[in-house]
């Protein structure tokens, strides 16, 4: 389980097939194998990680890492995860631990399809971004409700259809990779866990 709240930005450093190693900034004594990451929102489970220098830790002595995972091809059929080439920048979250604080949302690293950027707007320091759904996604997404999205927690600001808006602050832009995104990119989107379950109670309602 995670938060959506990223802690460390990841570099896809080799793939072969389903398999990717991911460079970070996470100590490597810190990383067990059978460990779950979220990358770029979709839950992974370690497979190896070894000590990489090259692999900078913010703030922290002592070299990061790199961890492979491996990904089935419903996976990468189903996210965006086809699409990643070395030097690729990713969202990362550690797991949820007991005495964690549940600083966004609950968040499951299900992927359930893929969002496109729209639009990015300029609203001050910030920035707006519109993103279209598919059609059966878009029931799931509320004004003011919350979305995951490249595993990042995100207020939705306004739904029209299955399009809609969320705002991303100067910290989120510079925190995460936001600040790279542009128009025509597609999104990992996660809904809302409580959304989901409340559509599947009303349809046997009916």
């Amino acid at each position: 389980m995670f938060t959506g709240i990223i802690t460390a930005i990841g570099e896809v450093r080799g793939h072969d097939g389903g398999r990717f190693e991911i460079a970070s900034g996470y100590d490597p004594a810190s990383i067990a194998l059978g460990a779950s990451i979220a990358c770029d929102g979709v839950c992974l489970t370690v497979t190896s990680v070894v000590a990489d220098p090259a692999a900078s830790r913010s703030g922290a002595e002592g070299p990061g890492s790199v961890f492979s995972v491996d990904v089935s091809n419903e996976t990468l059929s189903k996210t965006s995860l086809g699409k990643w080439v070395n030097g690729r920048k990713l969202n990362l979250e550690r797991a949820l631990a007991a005495k964690d604080e549940l600083g966004g949302h609950i968040v499951t690293g299900h992927i359930d399809g893929l969002a496109t950027i729209l639009e990015i707007q300029p609203d001050g320091s910030s920035r707006r971004f519109t993103f279209e759904v598919p059609e059966h996604l878009a029931r799931y997404v509320a004004p003011k409700g919350s979305v995951a999205l490249d595993g990042t927690s995100l207020t939705v600001n306004e739904v029209m259809g299955n399009r809609f808006g969320v705002n991303v602050i100067p910290h989120t832009l510079t925190a995460t990779t936001w600040e790279r995104k542009k128009p025509g990119d597609q999104i990992n989107l996660e809904v809302d866990l409580i959304a989901r379950y409340v559509a599947r109670l009303m349809e046997f309602r009916r």
